[in-house]
Parts: C-alpha cells; sequence; structure tokens
C-alpha cells in the first residue's frame, strides 16, 4: 500500500501548482509544471526554459496529426528531435470535441474519421497506409487515442507539446470569412470553445492515469506528460463576412473577456498548464496587452489580478508572415512595436512571448531573403520561443484537395527526408542551437 501510495503522489497531477524551484512533485524531464517569472518559463527546478520547435498540425478534416498514411510516429517525432528542436505545436479542432459529446461521450474511430473527410474509397485506403506505417492502431482506435500516441512518443523522446486550438471547425485555416474567425462567427460558439478546452485540459491531464499505476506503461510513456502549455486559440482575426458581428464585438475589450473565459476553463480543468493568449489581426498584435492601455472601446486594462491564482501561467504569442520583408531594421521594429518588447522588461505588463508562427516557402534559396534570416537572427538574439510553420509535407486534405503539397513543409511530400536541406544546414540548425544554448 505505501508504494501505491508513494507511486500516486508521483504521477498524479495535483490542484495547485509548485512554487518556484519546488522540485517535490517531479525531479526529471520534463520537470513540470512550468511557470513563467518575468519573461521567462521556467520549470519546477526554476530552471530558464526557452522552446524551439515546429508546429504539427491535426485540426483539418481528419481531425488526427498529419502525415501518419507515409510514415509512423515514432520516426516523424525522431526527425523532429534530429534538429535539436525541444518542442511541438500540435493543433486541434474544436468540432473533435463536439463530436465526443454528440457521440454519447466517445469519441469516433479512425475508420469513420477518415471516410467522413475523404469518402469511401479513399478514406478506407489512406487509413490502411495509416494501419501500415502505425501497426498499433486499427480500424477502430479513435482520434483523441492518435493524440495520445503522439504525446507518448514525444515523452518518449524528450519533446514538449504546446496544445494549440487552431480552428473550431476542422479544415484549413484561415481566413475572414472562413466561420472560424471570431467568438460568434458561424462555427465558432463560445460555449462550445470553453467546453473543448475544458474538456482537452482535463484529458491531458487526467485521461490516463490508470496507465501510470503500470510502471510498465510508464516506460513506455503512455501519457500527456510532454505537455506544458494549452494555447486559447490561433489566430483571431475579423470576420469580415459578418458585419454585425464585427461591428459589436471584434475589439480588445470583447477580447479581453473571451481570453478571460477561455483561461478560467483551462485552469479549473488543469491547473498545471501554461496558458497561451493570443492577438488580433491573425495575432499579428498585442500591443495593449503589453504596453497596458485601454482595451478599446472600453477603458479598462489588462491586469493581471483577473487571473487570479494563476498570473504566473501567462504567456504570449504572435505570429509573422511578413514574407515579403526586405528591410531587418523594418521588421524587428515591427515585432517589438506588436508585442515582443514584453521580453525587453522594461513595458508596463513583461511576459514570455513566443512566436508560434513563421514561414515561407522550402526551397534551395528562399531561406536566405531579409524574412527568414533577420526572424532567424531576432528569436535567437531575444531568446524567444519559437515554432515555424510547419513540419507538414503534405495534408490529408486540405481545402477540398486529398493529398496535398505543402510547400512550406520542413518535410518533403512522404515525410522521408527535408524539403529544404539547404535551409536546414545553412540556417535552420544553428537556430536552434543559438536560442537553446
Amino acid at each position: 500500500m505505501k508504494a501505491l501510495v508513494v507511486l500516486l503522489a508521483l504521477v498524479s497531477f495535483g490542484a495547485t501548482s509548485p512554487t518556484l524551484g519546488d522540485t517535490s512533485r517531479r525531479a526529471a524531464w520534463p520537470n513540470t509544471p512550468h511557470v513563467t517569472s518575468g519573461r521567462w518559463i521556467r520549470d519546477a527546478t526554476g530552471t530558464n526554459i526557452t522552446y524551439a520547435g515546429t508546429n504539427w498540425p491535426g485540426a483539418t478534416d481528419v481531425m488526427i496529426p498529419e502525415g501518419l498514411q507515409y510514415q509512423s510516429i515514432q520516426t516523424i517525432v525522431t526527425k523532429i528531435k534530429s534538429l535539436g528542436m525541444n518542442v511541438i505545436r500540435l493543433t486541434y479542432a474544436i468540432q473533435m470535441i463536439d463530436e465526443i459529446y454528440s457521440n454519447g461521450g466517445k469519441d469516433i474511430t479512425l475508420q469513420k474519421a477518415f471516410v467522413q473527410a475523404l469518402g469511401q474509397t479513399n478514406g478506407t485506403r489512406v487509413l490502411n497506409q495509416v494501419l501500415a506505417k502505425n501497426p498499433a492502431f486499427n480500424a477502430s482506435t479513435t482520434r483523441l487515442e492518435v493524440f495520445d500516441a503522439v504525446a507518448a512518443e514525444c515523452a518518449k523522446q524528450q519533446i514538449y507539446i504546446v496544445l494549440d486550438n487552431h480552428i473550431s471547425k476542422g479544415m484549413w485555416c484561415c481566413s475572414t470569412t472562413d466561420g472560424n474567425s471570431w467568438w460568434g462567427d458561424t462555427y465558432f460558439h463560445t460555449g462550445n470553445w470553453t467546453r473543448g478546452l475544458a474538456y482537452m485540459a482535463n484529458h491531458v491531464g487526467f485521461c490516463c492515469l490508470h496507465l501510470r499505476l503500470d510502471p510498465a506503461n510508464l516506460a513506455k510513456g503512455k501519457s500527456w506528460t510532454a505537455l506544458t502549455s494549452m494555447s486559447l486559440r490561433n489566430e483571431p482575426r475579423e470576420p469580415t463576412n459578418n458585419a454585425a458581428l464585427s461591428r459589436s464585438s471584434y475589439n480588445w475589450q470583447s477580447w479581453y473577456g473571451f481570453m478571460k473565459q477561455g483561461a478560467e476553463a483551462v485552469n479549473k480543468a488543469n491547473p498545471d498548464v501554461l496558458v497561451i493568449l493570443s492577438g488580433l489581426g491573425f495575432d499579428t498584435t498585442l500591443t495593449p496587452v503589453v504596453q497596458g492601455t485601454a482595451l478599446t472601446p472600453g477603458a479598462g486594462k489588462f491586469s493581471s489580478g483577473d487571473f487570479p491564482g494563476y498570473a504566473n501561467k501567462l504567456v504570449l504569442e504572435l505570429h509573422n508572415y511578413e514574407t515579403g520583408a526586405n528591410n531587418c531594421n523594418s521588421l524587428r521594429g515591427n515585432l517589438e512595436r506588436n508585442g515582443f518588447n514584453a521580453l525587453s522588461g522594461t513595458t508596463p505588463n513583461v511576459f514570455p512571448v513566443m512566436l508560434t508562427e513563421f514561414g515561407f516557402q522550402m526551397d534551395a534559396t528562399t531561406w536566405r531573403n531579409t524574412y527568414s534570416t533577420c526572424l532567424g537572427a531576432f528569436v535567437t538574439e531575444k531568446k524567444a520561443g519559437w515554432m515555424i510553420w510547419v513540419l507538414a509535407g503534405s495534408y490529408y486534405i486540405r481545402s477540398g484537395r486529398q493529398d496535398y503539397d505543402e510547400n512550406w513543409g520542413l518535410l518533403n511530400h512522404d515525410w522521408s527526408d527535408w524539403r529544404s536541406p539547404q535551409y536546414i544546414n545553412g540556417l535552420l540548425l544553428s537556430m536552434v542551437k543559438n536560442t537553446l544554448s
């Protein structure tokens, strides 16, 4: 009995986070839960942590992580690890959770997921390819079990996970007319969103507790121990096809109310995870949050007191796709003004800030342009966390086109090798090393 109590203490997630430097709950990697201290993310030993990695999409029509018809989960995670990266941003759709609720609390199978996304013939064919590459799965494996398997492999290879609510309806993201742009848009139901956030926060924290009681399963990493953070919503943006919603709600004041709802839902379900806030304009700016100015059209301002008991769990994320930039100083200035100056320690509100999306075409030469080289220098100099868009060499389906080739992907179409070894060797490897050094 004493041994069982000790094991439970080691593997269960408590209701409160430890104070900085408390190593009593978890001594080994990933040294979670992580907290924030000023501009830094810190692990449970008080060590500063910086994330450097990539995005692994799982929010399009099938609603599982991409690429599994071409490579195994182990192979893909090994490719990420070979770059020295320490994090993936793993995306999911709220529709997945909505379907679980409408299905009596049960997730749908891979067989159903592929058929409803790709059709009977192609769905069955691609499913069989996935099962051949990932023999631990079968047609009755559920979507969430695939996410669980990715998390287990990431834990095994010591890759952190940032879990990102990318979209509501499972589809390619993002536009201002896709019905997913803002709270109250066609598919973006606020209640379903907070319910989905809470469901996933609970799932990653408690779903596999029974597995952790078996030392064999512990050794296999069958849990979400790699998870450190949850992002509330990818790229909030103006709903240009809904003028009434845009006039009434697309503003900083409404944004703040929604962020507080989402953060509370996550923290109540799982107080261990960091909560990542994303800004307006496709998550390109968080200026009033950092500067402590009015969240218009109201006069209220961001206050850590609005996040009681977990203000030290908040992280900011920004995206940048100024791929045509030809002046590095101008690009750096935009990044600073839009929120990265929170890292300086001189703004009214200081946060860790991460560049969770940036990217460009992967070929032999594009990476040499101002945009790529300037961003590479900026994030390494600032020791800012970053995740490049995108790992995927192809998608099961994107915007109606099946087996879509992703020419921005780090990996080639069949996920077997790097699409641009010139970029990998010429810049990305040093960018990872210099960020994490």
